[in-house]
């Protein structure tokens, strides 16, 4: 059973289309906003000397300690996020918060080789945040406006708490206490959003009808969407591996990047960055929403991505070729790994519920390949110390540009083909279908709900 409507609530549920659009964008947008003030402001200083047990980078260290534990919570997910009902996901995602401030304030005061733990602590609990918030938007006629609109978020707010994290330690905060700064001034405005997110109505008979209803999915489920969407579930996790090590290997190292590129470093030098890239990425996705017929919808998406590896691989060839600034080329391969990052996250697994009439949630698609992701961004920290530590971060970042967008571009138009040819089909079917786990115990059928 679950709580019945707010007053509020039951407003949103009559209001205006644009009115509810308005508030649900602004609420998700500043829910997962927000959450970055608990991950990523550390990054933005560089601990120049410091090392860990006195071998590797301590930043590097800290970097891999806080993905660590931010990949076992998308694995974690993978079930979580995908089986939680609607009465529980405010709650956790207020104990998520807690738990990430708590663990900051850790890093703050445990000796430098022990804060690699407190920020492993960080790490754990982040990681569920996105699943809990798209709940909350998917299953939609205007999912691509709300989850273009949330995927924003995460594109300006690593910039943004690492202007934030550098004026506060421009005013004297030392680095390691920084982060517990930074996570203290965005704790309240976390808590109203989360508040105004948990007022969304859910989806109303003609969301479901043109989206396909949305559910929680129990392990039987969670098998059936793997085995039915085998191969081009492969070659999407394999291409997300490749594609979340580079965007994550950019967003951590921009200042060393940058500095490299011969850039005074400025706080808003990662703001001019990626500004710009939010902007347009919002558009492209907000855009998806003017295609209504799911399959065509789909093919859209993969467009945008493989666009997106053309895009990096154009720009890198005439950055080394002297027609590109080093800002515009950060701006331009930024924005090329987004169009293809970004609807992992959001529009992809949307569409393709929405194409394939699967019952279920979008939410568990993306915690796999989010799971497969981050272990490759592990991984990518570990070659580039390890096995390739004389080449500077500016040329690796130049190679790894080149080898994902060649190999992105076949991997996309391979998943593409694969779903468009085989599982795809016009309309969709609001009805509950064999893939409903109706056994699930968390399956809820109230239409009050």
């Amino acid at each position: 059973m679950t709580a019945s409507p707010t007053r509020f609530t039951r407003w949103l549920a009559q209001a205006p289309t644009p009115v509810f659009m308005l508030i649900a964008t602004l609420s998700a947008f500043s829910t997962y906003f927000c959450m970055y003030a608990f991950r990523k402001p550390f990054s933005a200083a560089t601990f120049d000397g410091l090392l860990f047990l006195g071998g590797l980078e301590l930043k590097t260290t800290l970097l891999t300690s806080q993905i660590i534990g931010y990949t076992i919570s998308k694995f974690l997910g993978i079930r979580f996020c995908s089986e939680i009902t609607r009465q529980w996901r405010s709650r956790a995602l207020i104990g998520c918060i807690v738990v990430a401030e708590a663990a900051l304030l850790l890093f703050a005061v445990l000796p430098n080789n022990l804060k690699v733990v407190a920020i492993f602590i960080n790490g754990l609990p982040l990681g569920m945040v996105w699943g809990l918030v798209c709940w909350y938007l998917e299953g939609r006629r205007t999912s691509e406006m709300l989850l273009a609109g949330l995927s924003c978020s995460y594109i300006v707010a690593s910039s943004s708490v690492k202007v934030v994290g550098s004026w506060i330690m421009n005013s004297g905060v030392s680095e390691f206490w920084m982060p517990f700064a930074v996570g203290g001034l965005f704790l309240l405005p976390f808590l109203l959003s989360v508040w105004l997110l948990n007022q969304l109505p859910e989806p109303t008979p003609e969301d479901v009808a043109a989206r396909t209803a949305r559910q929680p999915m129990g392990s039987n489920a969670r098998w059936r969407f793997l085995t039915q969407f085998a191969l081009g579930m492969v070659l999407l996790c394999v291409f997300y591996f490749f594609l979340t090590a580079y965007r994550d290997f950019r967003d951590s190292f921009m200042p060393e990047i940058f500095d490299a590129l011969g850039y005074e470093q400025k706080p808003t030098m990662f703001a001019k960055a990626d500004y710009p890239i939010a902007f347009a990425v919002m558009l492209t996705l907000a855009g998806i929403n003017w295609v209504k017929d799911n399959r065509r919808g789909l093919l859209t998406v993969f467009a945008v991505m493989a666009t997106g590896m053309l895009m990096m691989l154009l720009s890198t060839i005439l950055f080394d070729a002297g027609k590109l600034s080093g800002l515009t080329w950060m701006i331009l391969v930024g924005l090329g790994a987004y169009l293809a990052y970004v609807p992992f996250g959001s529009v992809l697994f949307d569409r393709l519920i929405a194409a394939t009439g699967f019952v279920g949630t979008a939410v568990f698609a993306i915690y796999v390949t989010d799971a497969v992701g981050y272990t490759g961004t592990i991984s990518l920290m570990f070659f580039k110390d390890l096995i390739q530590p004389d080449i500077s971060r500016l040329d690796f970042f130049r190679y790894l540009t080149y080898f994902l967008s060649l190999s992105g571009v076949l991997m996309v138009v391979g998943s593409g083909a694969y779903f468009m040819l085989l599982h795809t089909r016009p309309g969709s079917s609001s009805a509950p279908t064999e893939d409903a786990d109706t056994t699930n115990p968390h399956f809820d059928t109230d239409p009050d709900r």
